[in-house]
C-alpha cells in the first residue's frame, strides 16, 4: 500500500501542503476552523508525518530525551511506557538515554548527545534530576526540562512529583491501624530525593502514635534487591524480630519476603512486608505485596505534556510543577500484628 503523504492530506482538505505542515507542527496564526478541519483529516487517512523531514522543515527535532540512570529497572521501564504513548499523541519520538556518572567522561557524552540529537525537551528521572552539571548542560543547550520528583532547587525548570513524605505516612499509619508497634524500616538510596521524604513520612506516623524506632530498625538500602537481602538478614538476626518491615521500593520488599521465605517465618501471620511504587514485581511475589502506587507512566506522560503542549518554551520558564496522585494498594503481605 502506498503510504499516505502530506499532498495527500492537503488535496482531500482543499488546503495547500503548508497549511497542513503549519498545522500539524502546531504553528500559530492557522484559523481555527481550518485547524480543526485538517486535524480530522489527518485523522480520517492515518496520516503519520515523517519526523525526519519534519524536524528538516522547522528547528524542531521531535523527539524527547528521557535520561535515567538504571534503564533496565523497573522504575526506568514505567517510565519509558508512559512517555512512548504519549509522544505518540503528539507525532513525537522518544530516545532513553542512559546517564552513567561513575564513567569520567559522562558530562562530555551527554553533551555530544545532545548535540546530535537537538532534542525538543527532556525528561530527567530521579535521582540524575538533582545533578547540577547536568541541568546546567541542558541550560546551555536551550533545552526545556521536566525532572521527575527532584529533592534539590524545586524552582528550577517544570517538575512532576507525587507526596512521598504522605504517601509513607499514611502506610505507616495504616499498618499501625493493624496493631503494629514495632516496625522496622529499609532506607532507600542517599542520592535519590524520595529516600528522606519516605523515611521522614515513616518517622512522623510512628512519632504521631508516640512509637519509639530504635536504631536498629532502621537500615540502610539502596533501592536494589541486593540491599534488601542484606537488610532482611540484619533485621532478623535480632533475636525479637520486628511484626512489619516497610521498605522504601518494592524490590528491597521483595528481597525481604525472600529472606522472610528463607528463615521460615509466615507472611503476613508472624510478618507483614509492605513496599513502595506498585512495580511489577509487587504483583509477581506471593503473596502480593501491599504497596504505594506510584503512577510512574502518568509522571512521564504528564511531563511529555508540559514539553509538547502549546508554547512549551514559554511554559518552560513557567516553573510548572505538577503533584500527580498516589494510593495506598494492601495486598495479601500484610495483615493484623501476631498477638
Amino acid at each position: 500500500m502506498k503510504a499516505i503523504t502530506i499532498k495527500d492530506v492537503a488535496a482531500r482538505a482543499g488546503v495547500s501542503p503548508k497549511t497542513v505542515s503549519r498545522v500539524i507542527n502546531g504553528e500559530q496564526h492557522v484559523r481555527s476552523e481550518i485547524r480543526e478541519h485538517v486535524l480530522r483529516i489527518v485523522e480520517e487517512m492515518a496520516y503519520k508525518p515523517n519526523a525526519f523531514a519534519r524536524g528538516l522543515s522547522s528547528s524542531r527535532s521531535f523527539l524527547i530525551g528521557l535520561f535515567v540512570d538504571d534503564p533496565v529497572s523497573g522504575y526506568a521501564a514505567g517510565l519509558q511506557r508512559g512517555a512512548l504513548e504519549q509522544c505518540r499523541t503528539y507525532s513525537h519520538h522518544l530516545v532513553v538515554e542512559a546517564v552513567e556518572r561513575d564513567r569520567p567522561d559522562w558530562l562530555a557524552q551527554i553533551d555530544a548527545t545532545l548535540r546530535e540529537l537537538s532534542l525538543s525537551g527532556a525528561i530527567v528521572a530521579s535521582p540524575v534530576c538533582d545533578w547540577s552539571e547536568l541541568l546546567d548542560l541542558f541550560d546551555s543547550h536551550g533545552i526545556p526540562v521536566v525532572r521527575l520528583a527532584p529533592a534539590t532547587e524545586p524552582d528550577r525548570q517544570m517538575q512532576v512529583r507525587i507526596d512521598d513524605r504522605a504517601a509513607a505516612r499514611e502506610m505507616t499509619e495504616r499498618l499501625i491501624a493493624l496493631g503494629h508497634r514495632d516496625i522496622a524500616f529499609v532506607l532507600g538510596h542517599p542520592g535519590h530525593g524520595a529516600s528522606a521524604l519516605r523515611w521522614q513520612g515513616f518517622a512522623e506516623a510512628c512519632a504521631a502514635a508516640g512509637i519509639d524506632v530504635p536504631t536498629r530498625r532502621v537500615l540502610q538500602g539502596d533501592f536494589s534487591f541486593k540491599s534488601g537481602l542484606a537488610a532482611a538478614e540484619a533485621i532478623f538476626a535480632d533475636k525479637k524480630r520486628p511484626t512489619a518491615i516497610f521498605a522504601s521500593n518494592d524490590k528491597m520488599a521483595f528481597a525481604v519476603l525472600v529472606v522472610a521465605m528463607r528463615h521460615g517465618i509466615s507472611v503476613p501471620g508472624e510478618l507483614s512486608i509492605c513496599g513502595f511504587d506498585d512495580d511489577e514485581i509487587s504483583r509477581m511475589a506471593w503473596p502480593q505485596l501491599t504497596t504505594v502506587n506510584q503512577p510512574n507512566a502518568e509522571m512521564a506522560a504528564t511531563a511529555v505534556d508540559l514539553l509538547v503542549g502549546n508554547n512549551p518554551r514559554e511554559r518552560a520558564e513557567a516553573d510548572e510543577s505538577v503533584e500527580l496522585a498516589y494510593s495506598l494498594i494492601e495486598r495479601e503481605s500484610s495483615g493484623a500484628a501476631a498477638r
